[in-house]
């Protein structure tokens, strides 16, 4: 007699885990927007109205995702240069730069010279330009390179008066701005001139202030031009005072930085400076 036949056993069917995690993620956005976003039946799934409106959102916010990517990815293989300066060179500075510099871009920061000069030191700023790199304990870790030369001038507002001799501002209100650290030696001079000088805190502020109180206006000379209207005058006479701007950079100095100095005393409308470099 023949070994008896073992009865046949259904097949165990096993699941698609990645179909299964597909439906439960489906599902789960289905709950969450509130509408069916698929119909379902024997033959397949079909995608419903707000199926087809939700795939046409998605499609949309990945395609802007990948162009700031793109951005991103270009950012970062693109030069840049963080740059630092006082608040009144700033609206000179960082267009000419802008232009100078071509293709780098500038990240542009603002504050005093002192602390500037601290984050060069520090790393946190590639450069910048001061006037008090002379007239402070430089870091050892940054060089000054002198680029361009100033002067102290007079603005004088239209219909103003002012005086001749020895005493040109005799009675006279004179707002005084300056970008070194010579405030003090400014106001003592122009005291002597018979003047009744005024600080400002900017050069800005100190132009809106002398047309507001009708009086002479002493600020660095290529800010007076800058911000002189047509009956105006600029005059360098009865104030002396010589300014400096400073590159200060950590060594050694970035080559297109080296390249745009040589430029940018024209385009500031300064004198080219001659002086040497200044280190610690």
């Amino acid at each position: 007699m023949g070994s008896p036949t073992a009865p046949p056993t259904n097949p165990v069917v096993q699941a698609d885990p990645v179909s299964a995690s597909a439906s439960n993620r489906l599902a789960a956005l289905e709950r969450r927007i509130g509408e069916r976003l698929f119909d379902r039946d024997t033959t397949g799934a079909r995608p419903t109205p707000a199926g087809r409106a939700l795939a046409a959102e998605a499609a949309h916010v990945l395609e802007h995702l990948e162009a700031i990517f793109d951005r991103t990815r270009a950012a970062a293989r693109a030069s840049t240069l963080t740059v630092g300066t006082f608040g009144s060179l700033a609206p000179w500075l960082f267009p000419a730069l802008e232009e100078l510099l071509g293709d780098v871009t500038v990240h542009q920061v603002t504050d005093h010279g002192d602390r500037l000069v601290e984050w060069v030191s520090e790393g946190s700023l590639d450069v910048a330009f001061v006037a008090i790199a002379n007239q402070m304990r430089l870091p050892s870790t940054v060089r000054a390179l002198p680029v361009a030369r100033d002067r102290l001038a007079v603005l004088i507002p239209s219909d103003v008066p002012l005086g001749s001799g020895r005493k040109p501002f005799a009675g006279l209100d004179v707002v005084a701005y300056t970008y070194d650290a010579s405030t003090a030696t400014l106001h003592r001079r122009l005291s002597e001139l018979g003047a009744r000088p005024r600080a400002a805190a900017t050069a800005e502020t100190a132009v809106r202030m002398g047309r507001l109180l009708r009086c002479p206006i002493v600020l660095p000379r290529g800010l007076g031009i800058s911000y002189a209207e047509r009956q105006e005058q600029v005059s360098t006479v009865a104030v002396p005072g010589r300014l400096t701007l400073f590159m200060v950079t950590r060594r050694p100095t970035p080559p297109q930085l080296m390249a745009a100095a040589g430029s940018l005393p024209a385009r500031l409308g300064l004198e080219p400076a001659s002086e040497s470099p200044v280190d610690t």
